[in-house]
């Protein structure tokens, strides 16, 4: 999430709005408002769709308020089900910070398979921070559901 460090004045605000509808207007993926009883929640959207290979990865954000309310995995669970159902897509990522416990249990708790660990693969807050990779594939999904 380097964009969070770099949101600091509304300007900042409306950049990333309007990339998103850019994005969007491109099918190219989506970014959407979580939103609980009226306050926005958080973030949750793809990063980009390659149809070619029909995949894609999934990015999320939650507001310290708003965690252990089984929102995040709630939204996912939507977001995949589009992304299988609706897109035609095959295949779905997510990553995460190897030290960000809390978000790799969403990808584990939904079916999603440890697929290995990129390292250094994100500058968040003044250092590199490695990733792992989890992966979710239609065939899968099908027998989870």
């Amino acid at each position: 999430m380097p964009w969070v460090g770099f949101t600091k004045k509304v300007s900042d605000s409306i950049e990333f709005i309007e990339g998103t509808l850019k994005q969007f207007d491109d099918n190219n993926g989506f970014q959407a408002g979580i939103w609980y009883r009226g306050e926005l929640a958080g973030v949750i959207g793809l990063h980009g769709i390659n149809w070619a290979n029909k995949s894609t990865s999934i990015g999320y954000w939650l507001g310290e308020g708003f965690r252990g309310k089984g929102l995040m995995t709630t939204a996912c669970k939507a977001i995949i089900d589009y992304c299988f159902n609706e897109l035609g897509l095959k295949r779905i990522e997510i990553r995460t910070a190897t030290e960000n416990h809390k978000s790799q249990a969403i990808p584990e708790r939904l079916g999603f398979q440890k697929e290995g660990c990129t390292r250094s693969s994100e500058f968040l807050y003044d250092r590199y921070v490695d990733h792992y990779v989890f992966g979710l594939i239609k065939e899968d999904y099908n027998r989870l559901a």
